[in-house]
């Protein structure tokens, strides 16, 4: 049985799932940029133009409004609910007609957190109706010096017989030119010498607001902003104290989600193009998709694209299930970070070397792509710190799983109300895990998830016969290689629930491990080298090295040459 078409069309996208309204904005928003084309595209991107056009055109349709503010929310747009899966799609969508246009979406949403999580109700209502008259959001949480260290801030806020007075700057903000709710980070200086966090609500248009300059050469306007003397009202404030701490964390935790359908949509994109491109290029007499290497490269490129996809649609289901008895999220959600982004440019990686000098071309999609997709892994959060987090969570997931209940597919139009209610943000260690084993053991019959299990033998047997020791634990350098081969293990994971519930065929499965295999081998590698490894882990990591088993990719690179000429952006 051949497997589900899995890959976004926007010629004949129709997810019927979703309610009328949500197809409805999708759709509207596929046919605003088809008819401008990719020539328009293409050539805002390289003349830089800000993207005002596509900000008149989600203001008509209230549709950041819409998509991202609470059900029930007073002042909010008709309609309006915060539902994982739609948020999901719509950021699938506007990754797939570029980075710039999923930026100020991105930057709204993290922008959002701090108020939506907020006890203020006057904070709320007068954002809501913002969002519902066209206007967008910003998150103002690094700073220059500091980056994202929220323990380091620079924005200060000195009490007056009204309120506050801030200054201070803040670096890296995405619509800090024109958003009217921008959520700041910063601290309250205390006569004692002490602190205490703040977030409160800034606006982009007041008179101490100093707009500084767009610090990319961009279309995307990310600012450095310097607020000068800016009165604070204590309605301005969100958060205080260890509550505005948890709301930087928190909002990340759902804000940060969009990176892996921002990723997917792009490398699907670029797919269409390659393939499209390939099989109609005759070099040396032949046509280049009959090289090998250039099938072994698209077929590549397709599994690891379609494992991206699998991974991320299942953890839509279990940020929506979410609660505080389960935050399995909170795992999922880093590694759709750092593991998804870095699939998607590996695959716009692959295919920039199959269609060469073509990926550099003007007037390509391609070469948007190729250029943008670095900044989903590096700009939101480097692989480091994904990494950092992902380890926290190593010993429950692996070995303590727990009894839970199935977490069932949730497509449904329902708020996610506990992603604005998650509490604070500490006990990772105290998440539990369903057991991981089950899942490879239901699939071993095929011949690449067997590999990988035997692979998985070893690394939990360095873990349990040659356990890390503190000095090693204490080594970034170390354990970074330790996390990358964890995270294999849970992108398999997920990646199997999601195949067993959707219908993937073994073939394409045994495809998709491949790549897992190879990864897991050169994780394996880099371990054995670390200086601090000693010989016991060592051998355990040279055990653990696999060659993929050899398997009929014939019906995959059937799927991936089907893809040529199906979908063309309109010119």
């Amino acid at each position: 049985m051949p497997s589900p078409d899995l890959l976004l069309d926007p010629h004949s996208y129709d997810p019927a799932h979703f309610d009328t309204e949500t197809r409805e904005l999708l759709a509207a928003t596929i046919d605003w940029f088809e008819s401008r084309g990719l020539g328009k595209l293409t050539e805002d991107y390289h003349d830089h133009v800000f993207y005002q056009q596509f900000l008149d055109f989600v203001a008509e349709k209230q549709l950041f409004a819409k998509f991202l503010t609470p059900e029930g929310q007073e002042g909010a747009a008709p309609g309006a609910r915060w539902d994982t899966a739609r948020v999901a799609a719509l950021s699938e969508i506007l990754g797939f007609y570029g980075l710039n246009y999923w930026y100020p979406w991105q930057v709204t949403a993290l922008g959002l957190g701090p108020v939506w999580q907020s006890n203020n109700a006057s904070a709320r209502q007068i954002t809501a109706e913002s969002l519902a008259s066209g206007e967008v959001a910003a998150f103002g949480l690094s700073d220059k010096d500091h980056g994202a260290d929220v323990y380091s801030t620079d924005m200060r806020l000195t009490a007056t017989e009204d309120g506050y007075r801030a200054n201070g700057g803040k670096y890296y903000i995405g619509n800090g030119n024109c958003a009217r709710t921008v959520s700041v980070f910063g601290r309250i200086d205390q006569a004692d010498g002490g602190h205490e966090y703040v977030f409160f609500r800034a606006d982009s248009s007041h008179p101490a607001f100093e707009l500084i300059k767009n610090i990319v050469p961009s279309q995307m306007y990310v600012a450095a902003f310097q607020l000068n003397d800016y009165p604070v009202r204590e309605e301005d404030i969100l958060h205080r104290g260890d509550d505005a701490f948890s709301a930087a964390m928190n909002t990340v935790n759902v804000g940060k989600f969009n990176l892996c359908f921002g990723g997917v949509g792009m490398a699907t994109h670029a797919l269409y193009e390659a393939i499209t491109h390939a099989s109609n290029r005759v070099l040396y007499g032949a046509a280049v998709t009959t090289m090998p290497h250039v099938r072994a490269a698209f077929i590549e490129a397709y599994a690891r694209l379609i494992g991206g996809r699998l991974f991320s649609d299942r953890a839509i289901d279990y940020f929506r299930e979410a609660s505080a008895d389960d935050r399995r999220y909170l795992l999922y959600n880093a590694v759709t970070k750092m593991k998804v982004t870095t699939e998607s440019e590996k695959v716009i990686g692959l295919l920039g070397d199959i269609v060469a000098a073509k990926s550099f071309e003007k007037d390509n999609y391609i070469t948007i792509a190729a250029n943008d997709v670095r900044g989903l892994p590096k700009l939101e959060g480097t692989v480091a710190v994904n990494l950092a987090l992902i380890n926290k969570f190593m010993a429950a997931y692996l070995f303590q799983p727990a009894e839970l209940p199935e977490v069932p597919t949730r497509r449904d139009a329902a708020n996610d109300g506990f992603l604005f209610n998650q509490g604070p943000a500490r006990g990772l260690s105290k998440v539990r895990f369903h057991d991981w084993n089950s899942e490879f053991e239901a699939a071993s019959r095929i011949p690449n998830v067997a590999v990988f299990r035997e692979q998985i033998t070893e690394f939990l047997a360095l873990l349990t016969e040659a356990t890390p020791s503190a000095e090693q634990i204490k080594d970034m350098n170390f354990m970074l290689e330790v996390g990358q081969l964890f995270t294999q293990i849970v992108y398999g994971h997920l990646i199997l629930e999601q195949a067993r519930i959707v219908g993937i065929d073994d073939a394409l499965i045994d495809q998709i491990f491949t790549t897992i295999v190879r990864d897991f081998s050169s994780y394996a590698v880099a371990l054995y080298s670390k200086p601090l490894a000693t010989d016991e882990q060592q051998k355990r990591m040279i055990a653990a090295i696999r060659r993929p088993a050899d398997s009929d990719d014939s019906s995959t690179w059937d799927a991936v040459s089907s893809l040529s000429g199906r979908y063309t952006m309109n010119p």
